[in-house]
């Protein structure tokens, strides 16, 4: 695995996965290209050896290898990610028709950078619900792929605080532009699309009339490679289909002797709290699907660890003092160890040891990040996922720049590395219980 055919694929990935949904989408066509049979979660699961994947709510995914030699209650080798990024939502009656030009009103979707997302050419995806001719009701993904929209900057001269004191208000600065002209019926344009989608895949359904969808703006702008010598990647939604891609790969690459999961999970960005979130039930009705009873599972969880694979904040060159002098991880020098002792992350000197351990055997460079004792500390799916299933954790992640802009900046390197890190993770021929006691 190199990192230049790695980040070409990446970026291939990225300009597909526009919305959550369509990630999991992009995940479930790899993982079945590689074998990996798609589960019905509302029949009986096999219990062989075999790769495996369900999907739920379409934007989230947990696919798994059942080893060969070493079954799930010989513990689970477990990566965790996120399929949702900050964007900007169409709400539900979005229709604004102002001084002539056409306009949509729009929900801030988790933490998201606001000023960046000014003059970018902005399209939409993700996912409609609607009914064709014989009333039944249907859902299908939607990209628009094409620029639909604009947000234009105020100009300086009718502004002159912008660059000192400028402030956005988030219900009334942010409303994408789609043009000038008569009021737009949204639903129709929706309709539209639908039918050209289907077309494009020669699916004959019939689209009588949209009920609802879940659709994010996003930059059309493709990630790319930068830097005098390509050291550096920007793009969309790195934060946290980086660490998604990393870990498919990772389980793409197990030999199958050991039992192995990757969870990506929606909804990390506004608390993880639903069906298809973190905080959901997800993993935990899949693990207690390979394990036949109570004590069967209690077995599992005690020999499983899971990686909570999430993006660090890399130091910025500009604002070096938001960072620990001592805890400052920089790009492309490897992924990085995230600890807190008040548990926003689920990192103990156990499961860092363990990672160390195999980073050093695939000869990755490591780092470690705690933040500043006078600044709050984000978190991820880690202590939730800990929490909910009582599995030793560890939350670890690439740095980045710019998280949660709607382009990231993160090195050229380090993304093969998670991955590298991860493959030997699935792959290694030691057994995950805890280490034994000193003398």
């Amino acid at each position: 695995m190199d990192d230049v055919s790695f980040n070409q694929d990446f970026i291939e990935f990225l300009g597909n996965a526009t919305s959550p949904f369509h990630a999991v989408k992009v995940m479930a066509q790899q993982l079945t290209a590689a074998g990996f049979v798609q589960l019905n979660d509302i029949e009986a699961w096999p219990g062989v050896a075999g790769r495996y994947f369900s999907i739920r709510n379409d934007s989230s995914l947990v696919a798994f290898v059942h080893g060969t030699e070493a079954g799930p209650l010989e513990g689970m080798r477990m990566i965790g990610a996120h399929t949702d990024s900050p964007c900007l939502m169409v709400k539900p009656k979005p229709e604004k028709h102002h001084k002539s030009y056409q306009q949509l009103v729009v929900e801030v979707y988790g933490g998201a950078l606001l000023n960046p997302w000014f003059d970018r050419d902005l399209s939409l995806a993700g996912r409609v619900s609607f009914t064709d001719d014989s009333g039944t009701l249907r859902k299908q993904l939607v990209d628009f792929k094409r620029p639909l929209a604009v947000i234009p900057s105020l100009a300086i001269h009718l502004d002159r605080e912008a660059n000192s004191s400028r402030s956005i208000n988030a219900q009334t600065d942010i409303l994408p532009l789609l043009g000038c002209g008569d009021e737009i019926d949204f639903r129709a344009l929706l309709a539209t699309e639908l039918a050209a989608a289907m077309q494009r895949e020669n699916l004959d359904v019939s689209v009588k009339a949209v009920l609802d969808y879940e659709l994010g703006f996003y930059d059309v702008q493709p990630a790319a490679l930068l830097g005098l010598d390509n050291e550096l990647l920007a793009g969309a939604r790195l934060d946290n289909l980086l660490s998604c891609y990393a870990g498919l790969r990772g389980l793409l690459a197990s030999d199958g002797r050991h039992s192995s999961l990757l969870i990506c999970t929606d909804h990390e960005e506004v608390g993880s709290q639903s069906a298809a979130g973190a905080s959901g039930p997800l993993l935990l009705s899949v693990l207690q699907r390979l394990a036949a009873t109570a004590t069967d599972y209690a077995m599992l969880v005690e020999r499983s660890f899971m990686i909570s694979a999430d993006n660090a904040h890399a130091v910025h060159p500009n604002f070096s003092a938001r960072h620990d002098d001592n805890h400052g991880p920089l790009l492309n020098a490897g992924p990085v160890i995230k600890s807190n002792a008040n548990q926003r992350y689920a990192t103990n000197s156990e499961t860092a040891a363990l990672f160390r351990q195999l980073c050093a055997s695939v000869d990755v460079p490591v780092q470690s990040f705690t933040v500043r004792n006078d600044m709050g500390c984000g978190s991820t799916i880690g202590p939730i996922t800990a929490t909910a299933i009582g599995v030793r954790t560890l939350d670890v992640g690439v740095p980045q720049l710019a998280m949660h802009s709607p382009r990231e900046l993160t090195g050229s390197k380090d993304p093969c590395r998670l991955a590298q890190v991860l493959s030997a993770y699935v792959n290694w021929g030691e057994a995950l219980a805890a280490a034994p006691a000193a003398g």
